[in-house]
């Protein structure tokens, strides 16, 4: 179900947000494979503990806690993006979208991290692969 935009953006607009994108999305994908590193490592000391019928150690809890932490930092950037109005499509992948108009309907600008400029667009229900330049 597609949901009303609460903005639409000009490519000036949607523009000028990728300074600080770039900040966010950088900080995100370093922080990203430090959750899944610590989620492996949890996993490991689980079964190691359980295999030798010790209770989960003070080690896991603080590896639990630490995951937490950057968890948090991830969610805070995801909400910073919303609130900017851009739409996070991944992480992994770097994509943002921007609600636009386009020929009188809402569209999407599509930009991902490492594109020096937004140069494409989507239908609201296509995803990346369905880009075309603007």
């Amino acid at each position: 179900m597609l949901y009303p935009m609460s903005r639409t953006f000009t490519l000036d607009e949607a523009t000028a947000l990728l300074p600080r994108l770039r900040e966010i999305l950088n900080e995100m994908q370093e922080k990203k494979p430090q959750v899944d590193a610590i989620r492996e490592e949890i996993v490991a000391m689980t079964k190691t503990a359980s295999g030798n019928g010790h209770l989960v150690s003070q080690d896991v809890r603080d590896r639990q806690k630490a995951a937490q932490v950057l968890i948090e930092r991830l969610n805070q950037l995801g909400t910073e993006v919303s609130e900017l109005g851009g739409e996070l499509k991944g992480i992994d992948e770097g994509l943002v979208d921007f609600p636009a108009e386009r020929e009188g309907r809402t569209i999407y600008l599509c930009w991902k991290l490492g594109d020096d400029a937004i140069t494409h667009w989507h239908e609201l229900d296509t995803g990346f692969g369905g880009r075309q330049p603007l």
